[in-house]
């Protein structure tokens, strides 16, 4: 199937549907920075994903969630985007960049001026993802990512007029 035959849902932290979700970023963040990584699908209240500050949705192929993504008010201006995922099986196909477009177009039509996120360093795959994306990154891309703690990117979001 096409990019273009998903279905996209706007649903709750909680919902049973965002199962495949949490369970492959537990196990994409366990694996690639160990066990304290454990403790980072609990670190925020459920509530902060939920309008009207906060988005949540999945990308659905044939009725199962494939990919996913979130944000949160970051400021009043902005939003941070997290939980950006995609099932393994389903990698290689854009649908991360189609999880970020949905995100950025929610957080514009909720006000959002700005996106904002951090990716971290042992996560490759996401940094080149958010510069495709036409994110500016807010740290040295030169430099050796084992350095660095968290890769901040953001992207200004142009007003629904202004939009190509």
């Amino acid at each position: 199937m096409t990019v273009d035959a998903l279905e996209i849902r706007r649903v709750r932290w909680d919902d049973p549907e965002t199962a495949p979700l949490k369970e492959g970023l537990l196990h994409e963040y366990v694996s690639r920075y160990g066990e304290g990584a454990r403790d980072e699908l609990t670190r925020y209240d459920a509530a902060l994903f939920d309008p009207p500050h906060g988005t949540l949705l999945l990308l659905f192929e044939a009725g199962v969630p494939v990919a996913g993504g979130a944000f949160k008010r970051f400021d009043v201006e902005t939003a941070k985007l997290k939980r950006i995922w995609t099932h393994a099986a389903h990698r290689r196909r854009g649908l991360a960049r189609r999880v970020v477009v949905e995100l950025e177009r929610a957080a514009a039509d909720l006000g959002y001026r700005r996106v904002y996120l951090t990716t971290g360093p042992r996560q490759p795959e996401a940094k080149n993802l958010y510069l495709a994306a036409g994110f500016t990154p807010l740290f040295d891309v030169a430099a050796d990512p084992g350095t660095l703690d968290l890769l901040p990117f953001e992207k200004h979001l142009l007003p629904e007029e202004d939009a190509v």
